[in-house]
């Protein structure tokens, strides 16, 4: 198989899980979405840990010891993603599985919103309407929630101010989720201890099964982002670009399809407009990569071989 199929099924996987992980989470119930949160973070920090080891690979914690600026950095994303999980935990669990699915929808637009104003970038101009169509969206949502669709907002907004740091940190998919969640392990085990004592946790009190899938959130979380980072080593930025659109399309049939969420009229019309952003963006995005290809292909026009 070629580096570019293997990276294409690496994609799709792990865009596959992560559109499926509505039904996983809803079957974690009764436990609440701060215990789920907790048992993710503290099973994905054994899960990888147990790959680390596997794989021989622990010699980087030493050099990140001697490197503070990227320890904080470490810090800072850890916050992020677990602003992320646990609203998406709570908006799955309450029943707001298509808002959660407009919050990645509307990520790539976020995303071009954070270039512009922390990496300084410039916009081209089908950017711009882009994102003065997305804009249009949220204020049509705005008005069918009656109120902003905050869970969406703040989930755009976390998963790319995360995608952002991990950008700027540059570390492996394994390595990065291991000390990330080793900077949340300690919290989430202190809440989980206060939990036990208040006589609240679920963890081995409802069913073997529950507790099972509860451990299985370590596997659930990091199996997906290590078949990204595969994707992500072997395919155009562009192609995984239109891959990412996989996994809130899942994560809506799932809302709309399986749980019953309803989609009234100005609804789906917000989300059209969504979509539209969408196809702007993908399109002058594909666009643009074309342009660089053919302008590389003239600056250099011999062939590899004749080098």
């Amino acid at each position: 198989m070629t580096p570019l199929r293997l990276g294409y099924l690496y994609g799709f996987g792990a865009y596959l899980l992560w559109g499926f992980i509505p039904i996983y989470l809803k079957l974690l119930r009764p436990a609440g979405p701060m215990e789920i949160l907790a048992h993710r973070i503290i099973w994905s920090v054994v899960f990888v840990a147990l790959l680390l080891a596997a794989l021989r690979n622990v010699g980087f914690l030493r050099s990140l010891a001697r490197r503070p600026r990227t320890l904080a950095g470490i810090v800072v994303a850890a916050a992020l993603i677990a602003v992320n999980w646990g609203t998406y935990i709570y908006g799955v669990n309450s029943a707001r599985v298509v808002e959660t699915a407009l919050g990645y929808f509307i990520n790539p637009l976020v995303s071009v919103l954070l270039g512009v104003l922390v990496l300084r970038e410039r916009l081209r101009p089908a950017q711009w309407v882009a994102l003065g169509v997305g804009a249009a969206a949220v204020a049509v949502l705005t008005v069918d929630y009656g109120r902003l669709p905050y869970l969406a907002l703040i989930l755009a907004a976390s998963f790319a101010g995360y995608g952002l740091a991990k950008k700027r940190l540059g570390l492996p998919a394994a390595e990065g989720l291991f000390v990330e969640s080793a900077v949340l392990a300690l919290p989430a085990l202190a809440y989980l201890g206060w939990l036990a004592s208040r006589g609240g946790s679920t963890f081995g009190e409802v069913s073997a099964g529950h507790t099972a899938l509860l451990v299985a959130a370590g596997a659930v979380t990091a199996v997906p982002l290590l078949l990204f980072a595969g994707a992500a080593n072997r395919l155009p930025l562009t192609a995984l670009g239109m891959l990412q659109y996989v996994a809130p399309v899942l994560q809506l049939g799932c809302g709309v399809l399986i749980f019953h969420e309803p989609m009234p009229p100005a609804r789906l019309a917000g989300f059209t407009l969504v979509w539209l952003a969408l196809v702007i963006f993908s399109l002058d995005a594909l666009r643009t990569g074309r342009r660089t290809r053919a302008a590389a292909r003239a600056a250099d026009p011999l062939p590899a071989a004749a080098h």
